[in-house]
């Protein structure tokens, strides 16, 4: 079982443009000695919008809620929509809208510009707005792909049921957003070994997660309390595992032309039956325990990053923000 490590929840929000009201709860340029990008690799930041309640824009033609085009390379943004609906739109021809359940899988690669805001039907309405980003980095041999964008709707995401450890029944589910569960695939390309699992447990029993040994892994919980390996854990908090060791990682074996099976850790999910509830056996909750699942081979190379861009050096790091002074960035 993978050991967790720290429990992080002390992060104070902060706007993103006038749209996205977000807690930082990791960034790669942080150089905190428990918790960096060593420990995050290959994620290089991640953005909690908690839910906010919006009013209707009645100037949202002229004046949606969000960020205007602003330029990204080196890695992909991955924008995952809890409630409320965001639309993109992208120097490349990536455009849409997602709602909640839904996300968007930018990869800025070479150099792209984007902008983000509340959709038209959401600013006319308001309401609840809930989202999450990810920086996801780019392997040096990837950094300059072309950039390209992905929509994956929720319906079009594979689900798999948690099962309950003691009697088999299901006590949750998990929307597999990239990476794979057992035979399952999740629905994002990616150009390393990553998981990214939407996961609700909506009964009370206990289910085990299994993920690559050699991956670092991180859970955020967005909605409700539960118990991590044992420990209790309530919305709002990132939970960081013990990084793998060497002594981890899978070595595959080659021999007679066979390759071993990947080696997992486990990590163990409880949704506690309520105390005063001693009847509810494990029957579906008026409750939902949300969470987000990372996890992630690390890429293990260097990073130099400033704003929004993230190179490997710092020679290529100051010849990107000359392309983009000098109208060469995007072509």
């Amino acid at each position: 079982m993978r050991a967790i490590k720290h429990i992080h929840n002390n992060k104070a929000p902060h706007w993103v443009g006038d749209g996205f009201y977000v807690k930082t709860l990791f960034n790669h340029l942080d150089n905190e000695a428990d918790f960096n990008y060593q420990h995050t690799d290959p994620f290089l930041l991640l953005d909690y919008g908690q839910p906010t309640t919006f009013a209707p824009n009645p100037n949202h033609e002229n004046e949606p809620h969000g960020i205007g085009q602003h330029p990204h390379k080196g890695f992909e943004t991955v924008t995952i929509a809890y409630a409320g609906e965001i639309s993109h739109a992208d120097s490349a021809g990536g455009c849409g809208i997602i709602k909640e359940g839904d996300v968007q899988w930018m990869t800025a690669g070479r150099g792209i510009m984007h902008e983000e805001f509340h959709s038209p039907d959401f600013s006319r309405r308001g309401g609840l707005f809930s989202m999450g980003q990810l920086w996801v980095n780019l392997p040096s041999a990837h950094k300059l792909t072309a950039p390209k964008y992905q929509t994956l709707k929720r319906a079009d995401l594979p689900i798999v049921d948690l099962s309950n450890i003691e009697n088999g029944q299901a006590i949750g589910q998990a929307a597999i957003i990239a990476g794979e569960w057992q035979d399952t695939k999740g629905a994002a390309s990616t150009f390393t070994p990553i998981n990214m699992w939407n996961i609700a447990l909506h009964s009370a029993g206990s289910t085990t997660l299994q993920v690559p040994n050699n991956h670092n892994i991180m859970i955020l919980v967005q909605e409700g309390t539960l118990l991590v390996n044992d420990k209790s854990v309530s919305a709002g908090s990132l939970i960081q595992f013990t990084a793998p060791t060497v002594t981890d990682i899978a070595i595959i074996d080659f021999d007679n032309g066979q390759s071993a099976t990947q080696v997992s850790d486990s990590i163990k999910l409880t949704y506690p039956k309520p105390a005063n509830d001693k009847l509810s056996g494990d029957k579906p909750s008026s409750s939902i325990v949300k969470l987000l699942l990372l996890s992630g081979e690390p890429i293990g190379e260097p990073v130099v990053g400033y704003g929004p861009f993230v190179m490997n050096t710092q020679a290529e790091l100051k010849q990107t923000f000359r392309d983009y002074q000098t109208g060469n960035f995007v072509k």
